[in-house]
């Protein structure tokens, strides 16, 4: 069985009354692996609640009892927060491979580009130190309305997306390896987020592909195979 750990920001968490991509893509693990074949572990399970301007939301859009909440997602959280928080919760939820979308806050209000890409590299170091054989699929930075309008913001993703590829191939290993997922190709701001930034249904879709892409063609994990009809309705383009 293998154990998933989703880690990240406002896209990750999601807010009351979101379904998620981390719904999205258990649903296409459960599609390809089977009950059996995998679990998400975490810390947390809530979702924010924007009125109460905290994490205490269960409001999901989809009911299923049998959607794990669990991840190690916030709403303003980003490499920086997450570089010390990830060896406790992997040694109080052990997981063998971590899904991992960050970035965009950092750059936004915390760090530049630079000093984003070495809190990455104390995220990595950090998860091994808990998890020597810890595998880690990392997106980079998606489109955004800010980067729109923001030259200098915008500047500052790119040069940051090109450090993050450089890092993953600097610290790949074949006991820790490292997968960098491809941004999706067909991710539109004015039709996959409901703001500018966070993902609505088809973003939320597509961003769990891009994971499930990059699992399926890096390691051969949730790679489709036969599927009946109802699992067809679930799994995701990979």
């Amino acid at each position: 069985m293998l154990r998933f750990m989703f880690v990240g920001d406002s896209m990750t968490i999601g807010s009351a009354g979101e379904h998620t991509w981390r719904l999205r893509m258990w649903q296409h693990l459960r599609a390809t692996l089977g009950d059996d074949g995998f679990a998400v572990v975490g810390p947390r399970a809530a979702l924010y609640d924007k009125a109460a301007g905290e994490p205490v939301s269960f409001d999901y859009a989809d009911p299923d009892p049998a959607f794990p909440r669990n991840h190690l997602a916030g709403w303003g959280e980003g490499w920086l927060h997450m570089a010390p928080a990830i060896p406790g919760a992997l040694t109080d939820d052990p997981a063998d491979v971590l899904l991992v979308s960050l970035g965009l806050i950092d750059l936004g209000f915390y760090t530049n580009a630079d000093q984003t890409a070495a809190n990455v590299r104390a995220f990595v170091a950090g998860a091994r130190s808990a998890a020597p054989r810890i595998r880690m699929v990392l997106l980079p930075v998606i489109p955004n309305i800010r980067a729109e309008s923001d030259a200098p913001f915008a500047a500052e993703v790119a040069r940051f997306n090109e450090l993050l590829a450089k890092t993953v191939a600097d610290l790949d290993t074949a006991a820790s390896p490292l997968l960098l997922a491809s941004r999706p190709e067909s991710y539109d701001i004015h039709t996959d987020t409901y703001d500018g930034t966070h993902p609505n249904a088809s973003g939320e879709h597509k961003l769990a592909d891009a994971f499930a892409r990059a699992l399926a063609r890096g390691w051969g994990i949730a790679a489709l195979r036969e599927r009946s009809p109802a699992e067809k309705s679930h799994a995701l383009l990979v």
